[in-house]
């Protein structure tokens, strides 16, 4: 018989549920906005007038210009975009790309495939090196950098202030992957970055929609083949219900993203404490305080973290372990392994809009219960 399905989803930071507004926002989209937006019929009008209602919410969430704004199939997708399109736009400066060691593997992976990687590593908690990143960007061939406004493991929060002002110094273009901060965060008043990128599936949105945000004047070219559909900038026409889905789910963060964010923080202030209180050779990876409010990654010594994922989906609680950007969920972290932490053993918990105290209470003491019935068969030094 199949076990049944875990009760408790803690596994946001790889997607958050489909939040309501977003499905009722799909489901009358796809009633009333499913026509080919480059038409003059009716459904073609209403599906344009949708696109446009969607930009003017990420322009608001992000700080920019509604027609800077390109819908894309993913965050993974965004982020080669913006890497690549970038590169080949700034190919005459230069070739090299600079990126942290703890960026997403999307982007790790475009660099190292369109130019010159440069790696700035991190300290113990996951924050860039100033004086190394300054370094970087000011040195000869650079195309652009990439950075993070927050970590998508451990959740730690970028400089992302000051390093954006020394890029912009250097005259560097900078990637701005928002993926794990929209909505959770102010990412309004973010300045100096030339392209962001984002997901819909971070914020509750499906998982069909990326977001790419083109500054004007950014010397950015389309990496692929492209057509009439956004400006020539995406190929293929938008899926117009998933893009309003995403658009409604953003607005949702917007109205209410810092109430909840504030109620996460304070629960994972409880977890980690209690974790930490109970559980005997547990490391918490991450700053924090400067950090994002509902992430939250610990490891066990002696212990695996496939183990222990599946021994806690057994108990009711979905998480993840690994890498929270590779395929299999066993493969070591590079962000931890970047950061000098244990990458087995780890477990990764997302909160979600609706995870409520008592449901943090009962995570704690299943971890307490199984990491200490796995280890007891472990003979141990």
């Amino acid at each position: 018989m199949a076990q049944p399905v875990s009760e408790v989803f803690l596994d946001s930071s790889s997607a958050e549920p489909l939040l309501p507004d977003a499905r009722r926002a799909w489901l009358a989209a796809s009633d009333a906005g499913w026509g080919d937006p480059l038409r003059l019929h009716r459904p073609g009008r209403l599906a344009a007038q949708a696109l446009d209602r969607a930009r003017d919410v990420v322009a608001q969430a992000v700080g920019a210009r509604p027609d800077e704004v390109v819908f894309t199939a993913s965050a993974s997708h965004s982020a080669y975009a913006a890497v690549a399109g970038l590169a080949r736009g700034r190919r005459r400066v230069g070739d090299v790309v600079v990126t942290t060691a703890v960026d997403h593997s999307a982007v790790l992976g475009a660099a190292a495939e369109v130019g010159r990687h440069a790696v700035v590593e991190v300290d113990r908690v996951g924050r860039l090196d100033l004086a190394a990143w300054r370094a970087a960007v000011s040195a000869p061939g650079v195309a652009l950098a990439c950075l993070q406004v927050g970590n998508h493991e451990v959740g730690t929060l970028q400089p992302y202030a000051d390093a954006l002002a020394a890029a912009q110094q250097a005259g560097v273009p900078v990637v701005l992957d928002a993926t794990s901060a929209l909505g959770r965060i102010d990412c309004a008043h973010l300045g100096g970055w030339s392209v962001l990128t984002g997901g819909a599936a971070a914020f509750g949105g499906p998982s069909s929609v990326g977001l790419l945000v083109l500054r004007k004047g950014a010397r950015w070219r389309a990496p692929y083949p492209v057509d009439d559909y956004q400006d020539g900038r995406w190929p293929g026409a938008p899926d117009v219900p998933a893009v309003v889905a995403a658009a409604a789910a953003l607005d949702s963060w917007l109205r209410m993203g810092r109430a909840v964010g504030e109620r996460q923080r304070a629960l994972v202030d409880q977890l980690r404490t209690a974790l930490l209180e109970r559980v005997p050779d547990l490391e918490v990876p991450g700053d924090p305080v400067a950090r994002l409010p509902h992430l939250l990654t610990f490891s066990v010594l002696y212990l695996d973290g496939e183990t222990l994922t599946l021994a806690l989906d057994r108990a009711g609680f979905a998480v993840a372990s690994g890498s929270a950007c590779s395929a299999r969920s066993e493969h070591p972290s590079h962000v931890l392994a970047a950061m000098g932490s244990l990458t087995h053993g780890n477990v990764r918990v997302g909160l979600t809009r609706t995870t409520t105290a008592s449901q943090v209470a009962a995570f704690a003491e299943a971890v307490v219960r199984i990491a200490a019935d796995l280890r007891s068969g472990l003979d141990l030094p």
